[in-house]
């Protein structure tokens, strides 16, 4: 199914198109959740006013363009990497490189788009420096899903489990992992089940990894 949607050989425009709908059915429901779950957050979205005018400034400028970049560049990622060297390959490869990709990726358009924030919005004062220094703090207690970028964190990753559960499946079903430890638990389970518990592993990795960049940064900052 995900050949069908993202191909190398497809319009750079239907391509863009579908990666932006898949962005967005992981985005929406992850902001519900996150404005539902904050006290005073959703009544004061619903004055209107300047809260949900900045709520979907936000938004717009800094969560859908960072899913949707992270996204289209790993969707591209798979379709290249299946388009020429084949489905198991493919698979292998995109396991390897598309989580820390995703992952270095996200911080460094948090960066950029926080950088040119202070110019375009007047956003940290007009601060250059400051808006670069509150990307580590940011992101640090992203996986925690304790601000607006950890949304946007898991709605990255969110989009990815389709392509994660096929390519760790495809592996599974070539014999991949018999000889780990915990090949006993992967034949236990059905294909389709232990693929999505492999995928949940996986993005559980990418959030520690998120956090340990992002304390790093902090921990460099403060030197």
């Amino acid at each position: 199914m995900i050949d069908r949607y993202f191909a190398t050989d497809m319009p750079f425009w239907r391509f863009a198109l579908n990666t932006l709908a898949v962005s967005g059915l992981c985005l929406i429901p992850l902001l519900l959740v996150y404005v539902g779950s904050t006290p005073g957050f959703g009544p004061m979205l619903l004055d209107g006013g300047t809260a949900l005018r900045l709520f979907l400034r936000q938004v717009v400028t800094n969560g859908l363009l960072v899913v949707f970049t992270v996204n289209y560049t790993g969707f591209f990622l798979y379709a290249a990497l299946k388009a020429e060297r084949g489905r198991d390959d493919a698979s292998a490869l995109v396991l390897l490189i598309d989580p820390p990709l995703r992952v270095v990726l996200f911080i460094l358009l948090h960066g950029l788009i926080y950088f040119l924030s202070a110019d375009w919005f007047r956003s940290f004062g007009g601060d250059h420096w400051l808006a670069l220094r509150v990307v580590g703090p940011t992101l640090a207690r992203s996986a925690l899903f304790a601000n607006l970028s950890g949304v946007y964190f898991y709605a990255t990753l969110g989009s990815a489990a389709p392509v994660y559960t096929v390519a760790i499946t495809q592996l599974l079903a070539n014999g991949a992992g018999q000889r780990t430890w915990f090949s006993p638990l992967l034949h236990a389970l059905p294909r389709r089940f232990a693929a999505v518990l492999l995928a949940v592993a996986l993005f559980a990795a990418c959030a520690l990894l998120l956090t340990a960049v992002a304390t790093g940064i902090v921990y460099l900052q403060a030197l």
